[in-house]
């Protein structure tokens, strides 16, 4: 599973603004932004400023970041612009800048570090700072509560209007062996009907959802359990993986015969070679054994689930 350049960009723009961080500058190729204190707790690692903001109620001081998607275009884009400003004016007397550049030589001007400095980041799929506001991404959002938004006129009609509740959890699934293969599958299930929906994602991509229950709108009584539909949802997924290609794993095994084969033959040469030295033969018999398991450990195909969030979401 990979990303390009677009989608980090719409997803690291998602989250800034799901966090109501404030957006500075933006650009196909970059968005500077000050962090709201949210996402500033969730990125830049300072607990101890947190905690002393938090026992001494003083105005946080949240950091700025320019986040860079396409960084050469940006670069460009910057060349492209510095060229169009006029040169600054020198600050400083002149004549001792010449005094102290005939002894000294060239003194570079420092830069204006402080609370306002905005740091500069690339991201790119695979980057650390991308994967720290994936996992941000991932706790703030594991569990949700929602609500379909209606239009004006369903709010000011006679009769409510009635939500039907639905429990959806988007799994991740790892086809693992000596390669590696990710899918996501996001499953929905009818709290009142129990029907089960695959693609739930494409089931909300258009409706305006919010945590707030809107009026004229009446929540309709579930008649399956949490427990009950997880379970349900649990199932179908079993059974979905039961009808997958599994070729792969078996050439797993194949390549695994085939490296435990290579790996049994160099050390009963080696223990041959031992034979008459206890101490030696028992630590070969040991890294034998060690280097099986890593074997095993790497090519073994197995199939692993988790569930990275989960919600519910009532539509109507």
């Amino acid at each position: 599973m990979t990303m390009n350049a677009q989608q980090v960009q719409r997803f690291v723009h998602t989250y800034l603004e799901s966090t109501g961080c404030s957006i500075i500058e933006r650009s196909p190729h970059h968005v500077t932004v000050k962090l709201s204190p949210e996402a500033d707790k969730a990125l830049t690692n300072r607990p101890y400023y947190w905690g002393y903001v938090e026992r001494t109620g003083v105005p946080a001081q949240t950091m700025s970041f320019t986040f860079i998607f396409d960084g050469e275009a940006y670069r460009t884009e910057q060349e492209r612009l510095a060229d169009q400003t006029p040169p600054a004016p020198v600050a400083g007397n002149a004549a001792q800048d010449q005094v102290m550049g005939r002894y000294f030589g060239h003194v570079p001007t420092l830069p204006q570090l402080g609370p306002g400095r905005i740091m500069q980041e690339e991201l790119r799929y695979g980057s650390r700072r991308l994967h720290q506001i994936f996992e941000a991404a991932r706790d703030g959002g594991k569990y949700v509560y929602l609500f379909e938004q209606p239009d004006a006129r369903q709010l000011s009609a006679r009769s409510p209007v009635v939500y039907e509740a639905w429990l959806s959890v988007c799994y991740k699934i790892e086809f693992a062996c000596d390669l590696k293969r990710e899918e996501l599958q996001w499953l929905g299930i009818s709290l009142k009907s129990g029907t089960i929906v695959a693609n739930f994602g494409a089931m909300l991509e258009t409706r305006q959802l919010s945590p707030l229950l809107a009026g004229n709108m009446h929540v309709q009584p579930a008649q399956l359990s949490v427990p009950e539909a997880s379970t349900s949802l649990e199932s179908y997924l079993t059974e979905q993986l039961r009808q997958q290609d599994y070729d792969w794993a078996e050439q797993a095994k194949e390549r695994l015969r085939e490296e435990l084969e290579v790996i049994d033959h160099y050390y009963e040469d080696l223990i041959k070679e031992q034979k008459e030295e206890e101490d030696k033969k028992e630590s070969v018999l040991e890294q034998h054994q060690a280097r099986r398991k890593e074997m095993v450990w790497q090519y073994e195909p197995k199939v692993l689930v988790s569930a990275i969030n989960c919600g519910i979401f009532h539509l109507r």
